[in-house]
């Protein structure tokens, strides 16, 4: 048996119907406990998106999210699309929608964790995320350290390193001819630039670069959309039908089974957005906030802006062109369908821009969470060795095949998932116990006013 195929067999266990229940059945339990809470209490999220900040922390909590989304937004929002439809059919994005609609429940309740049982390391710098609530609130260091190792395992062979290296480095030479040797070269410079400036200068990037490249990107897609707005209705109903019928071949494309369509919807959905995987708690854990409830709610409109709109308009762009059973795959495939619907030159360019910006802020975001599960494991030592290595990474990711990388990434997601949701299981009474009393104050008379602070009374004085 061949490397490949023994990660492919590994991917299929890791990723089958254990751990897919449990990342969905989690959001379900989320969804029912909480009544709804990711539709019920959506504007009030947004609403919160500009509070101003308060309480202890590094960054304002919008600037916690940009970090998240920094993370989140990437190649999975066009190369991962991509690939999820061309193996699963149209039915795929279907099953993205739905473990987004129950991820948000999902990252908002680990995100509430993460503001809860945050703390202060040796440096006195902001230490939060599952390690820490699975040891302060389970008591299960042993649980803690697994999740820090698959954390650290996912940044260096998942979606903090292969994946984007990869994808930009094809769209780079797909579309200006530049050599992989020198996009990888740049690019490790670019990376070792920003990130040896720490959280903050992350952050300062993220939110300058996130929401630009994001708005850009959907107007592109609703260019494409509204100029081919006949297909859209028709291309909706391929992907229902596609969510519960097996689809046939045609073209390029291979045919796919109902089982096929969740899996990789799922796992793509998953890859993109991130909910339950445990990253986005760790950036939420450095929020200027009183309020596990508040930044739960902030985070969990990533996962909206992340899957629901990004993914699915770049979903309907495949679909609507017609070049998902096509020959075409990955970012390939997205270029293909922005160039059909506009023009070869500016479709190609559009996607290799945003593929590029989208990729380059996840490498940003996955160095700080892998940073973060290596600074739990080492007790904060050996950090330059950390950075080496991750730059080591990112200078050699051009040169590895794409099928291989998606399958590494998937299988150090997965196991990083594992962890961090049987803790979120083992806090339900905690995650419920918080939202009861925020939204029980808030619904007082004097609302927000009316708000004690009780972001862990015994959290060492971090928030007050």
């Amino acid at each position: 048996m061949d490397f490949h195929a023994l990660l492919t067999q590994l991917n299929a266990i890791v990723w089958g119907p254990v751990t897919l229940c449990l990342l969905v059945g989690t959001g379900v339990y989320f969804t029912v406990r909480l009544k709804l809470l990711q539709l019920v209490k959506l504007p009030l999220a947004l609403s919160l998106l500009f509070k101003p900040a308060s309480g202890k922390g590094e960054l304002s909590s919008f600037g916690a999210l940009c970090t998240a989304l920094s993370a989140t937004i990437g190649t999975g929002n066009i190369v991962g699309v991509a690939t999820a439809i061309k193996l699963g059919g149209p039915g795929a994005l279907f099953w993205m929608w739905v473990a987004a609609f129950f991820g948000m429940a999902t990252k908002y309740a680990e995100c509430l964790l993460a503001l809860k049982y945050r703390t202060t390391d040796a440096r006195g710098n902001i230490a939060g995320g599952p390690m820490y609530y699975i040891e302060r609130g389970l008591g299960l260091g042993w649980l803690a350290r697994l999740f820090a190792i698959f954390g650290v395992g996912v940044a260096f062979f998942g979606i903090g390193t292969f994946a984007q290296v990869n994808a930009i480095s094809d769209a780079m030479t797909v579309a200006f001819a530049v050599p992989t040797w020198v996009t990888a070269s740049v690019l490790t410079l670019l990376v070792a630039a920003v990130t040896l400036g720490g959280v903050k200068r992350i952050a300062s990037v993220a939110q300058t670069l996130v929401p630009a490249m994001a708005i850009g990107y959907v107007l592109a897609c609703l260019w494409v959309l509204l100029s081919l707005h006949d297909a859209i209705v028709p291309a909706l109903s391929l992907v229902v039908n596609g969510a519960f019928t097996p689809v046939a071949a045609g073209g390029g494309f291979l045919g796919a089974t109902v089982a096929l369509a969740i899996q990789t919807g799922i796992a793509r959905g998953v890859f993109s957005n991130e909910s339950g995987l445990g990253s986005a708690p760790i950036a939420a854990a450095t929020a200027r906030t009183k309020e596990p409830v508040e930044q739960g709610l902030v985070s969990m409109t990533g996962t909206f802006f992340d899957t629901l709109i990004i993914c699915t308009m770049t979903g309907l762009v495949l679909i609507i062109t017609g070049v998902w059973s096509g020959d075409s795959a990955g970012a390939a495939m997205t270029s293909a369908a922005f160039s059909a619907a506009t023009n070869p030159l500016l479709g190609q360019y559009l996607v290799t821009v945003a593929l590029v910006c989208f990729a380059f802020t996840t490498i940003l975001g996955w160095n700080y969470y892998g940073e973060r599960c290596w600074s739990y494991l080492t007790g904060g030592r050996y950090a330059g060795l950390y950075r080496l290595v991750f730059l080591l990474l990112i200078a050699g990711g051009a040169f590895i095949k794409l099928d291989l990388i998606w399958l590494l990434a998937d299988i150090v997601n997965g196991l990083m998932a594992i962890p961090n949701l049987i803790a979120l299981i083992g806090l339900r009474s905690v995650i419920l116990a918080e939202s009861q009393r925020y939204f029980g104050m808030l619904a007082m008379p004097g609302g927000n006013a009316a708000l004690p602070s009780r972001a862990k009374e015994a959290e060492d004085g971090l928030v007050s």
